[in-house]
């Protein structure tokens, strides 16, 4: 099968909702810039706000600075759970995060995607789950419908897509290979590996 050529100006975005009204998105984006992301924001208050915005987040759950998330009524969080400094969580779908989570700095949480088959690229969304004592490590991505099994770890820099089998580890850590040394004197003859 071949892969259609894009046309960008027929995207119609007809397979995404916002699921709020555009005034209350705006609303929200200006309160997640203007306070909630912000080091002076107390990490105890952001469950209480994110709740006032929709979400069904406990008050257990610690949300450090910097914390994108884009729509809080697409999240649910069960505590205890922590959300490390410059997590982002582009909920376009559903992100439902279980107890003892830990989603550690600057990881991403990633419902959105497109149809490459579509020459209009049209969204190709699906929601994400983080089971029970899952952690997500730094500057690791979890792409749209995921689910992270109860105690997986996805290692640092990691990119996960499908189900995460319970206790599972995925890692992007590949084995270094020791290349030989070549010299370009004669008496030297490369190191053996």
């Amino acid at each position: 099968m071949t892969t259609p050529w894009l046309d960008l100006g027929s995207h119609s975005g007809r397979n995404y909702s916002k699921g709020r009204p555009v005034a209350w998105q705006i609303l929200w984006h200006a309160t997640s810039n203007l306070v909630f992301k912000k080091w002076w924001f107390p990490s105890r208050l952001r469950p209480a706000l994110l709740r006032v915005f929709g979400a069904e987040v406990d008050d257990s759950v610690r949300i450090r600075e910097d914390v994108r998330i884009h729509w809080p009524w697409r999240l649910h969080i069960n505590g205890p759970a922590w959300i490390g400094h410059g997590a982002w969580i582009l909920n376009l779908e559903q992100v439902t995060i279980a107890r003892d989570v830990c989603l550690s700095q600057e990881a991403l949480l990633c419902t959105g995607s497109h149809d490459r088959h579509d020459p209009a690229f049209e969204h190709a969304n699906a929601p994400i789950t983080l089971e029970r004592g899952a952690w997500v490590c730094a500057r690791a991505v979890v792409l749209a419908g995921t689910v992270v099994g109860d105690h997986a770890i996805v290692g640092a820099g990691a990119v996960v897509h499908g189900t995460i089998a319970p206790s599972a580890t995925v890692t992007q850590t590949a084995k270094p290979t020791t290349a030989p040394v070549l010299s370009s004197s004669p008496d030297r003859a490369p190191r053996p590996t």
